[in-house]
């Protein structure tokens, strides 16, 4: 499967009742050749509305880690476990992250990255491990097959907590020294 023929099916895809109150099927963006690809659990009101993932209060934040470190955010892969927005931003259920997974999964399958990095808590206990602890394991790398992942604090829980934004800064180092950027 392609990465068009992918999207397509993503957008046309009503295997959970999230497909009835989007605005927009947040697919993902960047490089599809990214050897970095962060993944978050779910999209906020701005990503529906514009249809791209982290571009509100919390992408803003999460490019200035990117730019503190000099990754540039053309060159990584950003998507989330759903596409479709979950009412008031709450959690997403089980049941909605199992219908998006096959989604996110061919994604993997066709950009081949070689470290992810999930965005908070969800999507490392969805990727990762179920028992995994944002606040004790944050920054850690685990070999998942081909590729390296870990798990960094989602950026909207640094906007609501900023004693936890040092820790996202030296995880970002960490992230960039592995990519060669220091």
């Amino acid at each position: 499967m392609d990465f068009e023929t992918l999207e397509e099916m993503c957008k046309g895809c009503s295997k959970c009742s999230l497909s009835a109150t989007r605005t927009n099927c947040v697919f993902g963006v960047g490089s599809r050749t990214a050897k970095l690809m962060f993944v978050g659990e779910a999209l906020g009101e701005h990503e529906d509305l514009t249809g791209i993932p982290f571009v509100g209060r919390a992408g803003k934040l999460l490019d200035s880690y990117l730019d503190a470190v000099g990754i540039c955010r053309d060159d990584v892969y950003i998507a989330n476990i759903l596409k479709c927005r979950p009412p008031k931003n709450r959690d997403p259920l089980p049941e909605e992250q199992d219908a998006c997974m096959p989604y996110l999964r061919e994604q993997v399958r066709l950009i081949r990255p070689r470290y992810i990095v999930c965005l908070g808590r969800i999507a490392a206990m969805k990727l990762i491990k179920p028992d995994f602890k944002i606040t004790r394991e944050h920054g850690i790398w685990y070999t998942r097959g081909s590729f390296e992942m870990s798990a960094f604090y989602h950026p909207s829980a640094l906007l609501r907590d900023p004693s936890k934004r040092e820790a996202m800064l030296d995880d970002m180092k960490a992230l960039a020294e592995k990519l060669g950027k220091v």
